[in-house]
């Protein structure tokens, strides 16, 4: 046999070599590939352990909404919301069933009320409106819909957003004597609620509404008509959900936000004008009271308050009782011209007044703990004494030393007066719910709100992730919130 010409290969060698070359190339692609593999899941593995909370790569790109994303129930039938807006002839405007004959008036402006157009310059822009607090879960409601991380997939939410309003339905039922009528929406709602399929996946404890009425509004502990209230928020499935209102109860799934007041910016500069203006008012009166007595309650302060009051020549006072406070141009005359302003309770623990008197920059003076301190704990700096003044009042006959009230604050030097108007008007921002058409870079009442929500619910699945009962603490008594403190500092 002759040798193969120069540069040539034999049949079998030249398939020997191809055979050759094609097993090392994907054995070379094999070894990427699994190299590739296991540098990504180090990665992702690496990714995770440092990734900031609220923040998630997916394909490379940051989500800013990870373990903030928000679930609403639009599916929640007509009849536990927007029923009301539409039928709003029948619900009142205030406090009893009889008091202002409709709501139609205030639900304008996405809940914000009538704008105020001519305020005497007493107020500084356009941002203000004639708000009833009582619609606080509408305005919450109108600002979720703008909500940068809502999310139409459930299983993606972190926590899960019910849109009953509590406190329109409340005014439609909450005075009638038959208590099946009373309690049937409560009923209605945790029926339909326990009956999705969001709710098994934490039986509830993600879930969370918000109501325009005082946490006491649903917790009536007996069947007896005479007893006040619904008891929605004592069934089984209700327990498992959190409550935002505008007063907490003793019980923990019942939390404090602000009440909404008058001043709704659309911007973050009108904050700030706002802020500069009330730190440059003139305050001729030294403390002020804006409010009524309320005789029918046994052991109010109010009466021996206002006495105090017009029998001093530093204090102002507003009698709402003759219908003077429906304006907030009123109000806040009042409050801008006041050093301090005196917040005793009223009907319940809780007053807008306060977070009115805290817009004017007039620095509140509480008369009990569950007035404000142990309310809105995602809201007001721990130590009060920082932005107001606390003169503990058990009885009424705490009071009977004649301008007790007026020689404690002329006892409160220049400068601790100085640096506690500067902190209230520091906390503005925060207390006020933003235009819900709009939305601030410095976070307002809505957006603390959220958080909270969604740290407290990070927390129970820590619980559960622990192994732990999520039903431990979460919706318990505690019995010592509003008592008095040992020392008043």
């Amino acid at each position: 046999m002759g040798k193969p010409p120069p540069g040539k290969c034999s049949q079998e060698v030249c398939f020997g070599l191809l055979v050759s070359f094609v097993l090392c190339l994907v054995l070379l692609c094999l070894n990427h590939s699994t190299s590739l593999g296991a540098n990504n899941w180090i990665d992702l593995s690496m990714s995770k352990q440092v990734r900031p909370i609220g923040v998630m790569k997916i394909n490379n790109t940051e989500d800013s909404c990870s373990d903030r994303y928000i679930y609403i129930h639009d599916d929640l039938p007509s009849k536990f919301n927007s029923d009301f807006l539409i039928n709003c002839k029948s619900i009142s405007a205030g406090i009893s069933s009889s008091s202002i004959p409709s709501m139609c008036p205030d639900l304008v402006n996405l809940g914000l009320g009538p704008k105020i157009e001519n305020s005497d310059g007493v107020l500084a822009n356009e941002s203000w409106f004639i708000t009833n607090p009582y619609l606080l879960e509408v305005i919450f409601h109108n600002k979720m819909k703008k909500y940068e991380c809502l999310t139409s997939n459930s299983t993606l939410a972190s926590a899960i957003y019910v849109p009953f309003y509590t406190g329109m339905d409340a005014s439609v039922h909450l005075w009638d004597s038959n208590l099946t009528i009373r309690d049937s929406s409560a009923k209605n709602l945790v029926k339909w609620l326990s009956g999705q399929p969001e709710w098994k996946k934490m039986w509830g404890r993600d879930h969370f509404f918000v109501s325009g009425r005082t946490s006491w509004d649903f917790r009536r502990v007996r069947d007896n008509s005479s007893e006040w209230g619904s008891k929605l928020r004592f069934f089984p499935e209700s327990m498992n959900m959190t409550m935002l209102s505008m007063e907490g109860s003793l019980w923990k799934n019942d939390i404090a936000i602000p009440y909404p007041t008058s001043f709704h910016p659309a911007k973050d500069s009108e904050v700030v004008q706002w802020q500069n203006r009330v730190r440059q008012q003139e305050r001729p009166y030294l403390f002020a009271f804006v409010g009524a007595p309320r005789p029918h309650l046994q052991g109010s302060i109010r009466g021996k308050i206002i006495d105090h009051c017009q029998a001093s020549t530093t204090c102002k006072f507003l009698h709402c009782g003759e219908n003077n406070c429906h304006n907030p141009v009123n109000i806040m005359r009042v409050f801008q011209s006041s050093v301090y302003c005196l917040q005793p309770r009223g009907d319940s623990d809780t007053r807008r007044s306060a977070f009115d008197a805290i817009l004017a920059g007039c620095i509140p003076v509480f008369f009990h703990p569950a007035t404000a301190f142990s309310q809105y704990l995602w809201y007001l700096p721990k130590n009060h004494t920082k932005y107001s003044v606390f003169i503990p009042v058990r009885d009424v006959k705490d009071l009977k030393e004649e301008g007790i009230i007026e020689k404690v604050l002329q006892g409160i030097s220049k400068d601790r007066e100085l640096a506690m108007r500067e902190e209230v008007i520091r906390m503005i921002p925060k207390l006020v719910y933003a235009d819900p058409g709009s939305r601030l870079d410095t976070p307002d009442a809505f957006d603390i709100a959220v958080q909270g929500i969604l740290e407290r619910i990070e927390n129970v699945r820590k619980v559960i992730r622990e192994g732990r009962d999520p039903s431990i603490g979460f919706a318990e008594g505690d019995g010592t919130k509003f008592t008095f403190p040992d020392t008043v500092d």
